[in-house]
């Protein structure tokens, strides 16, 4: 296996368990999720609720037993969207193949215990494709405009940083534009960052730092503010169980949801050019916390709480870039797997291969612009 491939796989496999370890605690806090598994989640927990289908009347989803929610759903639809492209991605192809995944024929879906529509399990944020893009036909390019301002661009922009391996301003700006069917604003933002360090995590001899840096140095407005402040708190901690405070400090002043994650700020969820999300700064200050390593990075955004799914996810996919797949715990791979039948390996493979062919397909492209520049300038 090339490192590419190593790498690809690390990224996708990372991101999966971090997903289906950190979706059963969703949505609660340190203090509850100490109390509800008698101390701190170590790996793959049941439930929340034995009565899952009855619990939550509005979403009966059986989260938790190893499941992967619809952050690894999202981020797999789009690997086939690059898979069936095999080049760069933009707005229009979330609207001509992503949403059409989104509508046609059913994939297993492990929360709901069978095959459904995509559509069927994602949150509104990411129903919003639809019904902008199927049946608004809004410019593809505007279609995130409107949308609640959350992580959902975010969440499955993993790919994206693949397909730019090593290139963190490529896979910024192909991020923004693939996001821009979907978000605006800081949450547009954060799906562009996040591709950014995933692609400079990708790169030969990659460190946390430098990794964080690269997508430091692209990030605009408050999540430029939010991942310096939560980087700069994450600073000499390397006990994902002392950083949870820590981190939550940092990210307070940047986050809209506000203290109870179930009971929304007012202002939460609106375009602003000073706050960010709470997901991906957190997930970069568990990156650093760790030392790169997808355990420590998986069980400190697990335990964090709130939207646990989502930051152990993205926390995953980064430190599996660092570690590569053989960092990725084995263990964790082979049960998320079967648990939710669903193939991790083959998908980060299918990305490397389309690595290397937008690779080609660059080279051609720059070769033709130097040759253009040269008659120019001679």
């Amino acid at each position: 296996m090339s490192l590419l491939e190593e790498k690809a796989v690390g990224v996708l496999a990372g991101s999966a368990v971090g997903d289906a370890i950190g979706g059963a605690v969703e949505g609660w806090t340190p203090e509850a999720i100490r109390e509800r598994h008698g101390g701190w989640v170590t790996g793959i927990v049941g439930p929340w609720y034995e009565d899952w289908r009855t619990a939550r009347p509005i979403a009966p989803y059986h989260k938790g037993d190893g499941h992967i929610t619809d952050d690894t759903l999202m981020t797999h639809a789009l690997v086939e969207v690059y898979d069936e492209r095999r080049t760069h991605l933009d707005a229009y192809a979330v609207a001509e193949s992503l949403v059409p995944k989104m509508l046609n024929g059913t994939r297993w879906v492990p929360e709901l215990e069978a095959d459904a529509l995509l559509l069927q399990r994602v949150f509104l944020a990411e129903k919003w494709l639809v019904a902008r893009l199927h049946y608004g036909h809004v410019d593809p390019r505007e279609a995130g405009v409107g949308n609640i301002v959350n992580c959902g661009a975010a969440m499955y922009m993993a790919p994206v940083g693949i397909a730019n391996a090593g290139d963190p301003e490529g896979a910024y700006a192909e991020a923004l534009d693939v996001a821009g069917a979907h978000q605006s604003s800081y949450g547009r933002e954060a799906a562009g960052v996040f591709a950014a360090v995933v692609a400079a995590a990708m790169a030969p001899g990659a460190t946390p730092e430098s990794a964080v840096e690269a997508g430091l140095r692209l990030a605009k407005d408050g999540t430029r503010r939010a991942v310096e402040a939560v980087a700069e708190a994450a600073s000499g901690v390397t006990d994902w169980e002392e950083a949870i405070p820590v981190l939550r400090k940092a990210i307070e002043p940047y986050d809209l949801v506000g203290p109870n994650y179930r009971e929304l700020s007012m202002d939460s969820r609106r375009p602003s050019r000073t706050k960010s999300i709470e997901e991906l700064p957190v997930a970069l200050g568990f990156v650093l916390v760790s030392e790169g390593d997808v355990r420590r990075a998986v069980l400190g955004g697990t335990n964090y709480g709130r939207d646990a799914d989502s930051i152990a996810s993205m926390a995953g996919a980064i430190t599996g870039a660092l570690q590569g797949a053989g960092g990725v715990p084995e263990e964790w791979v082979t049960d998320v797997a079967e648990a939710s039948k669903t193939e991790l390996l083959e998908p980060g493979r299918v990305m490397a291969g389309v690595a290397q062919d937008i690779r080609a397909a660059d080279a051609e492209r720059w070769a033709r612009r130097n040759a253009a520049l040269d008659g120019l300038t001679r």
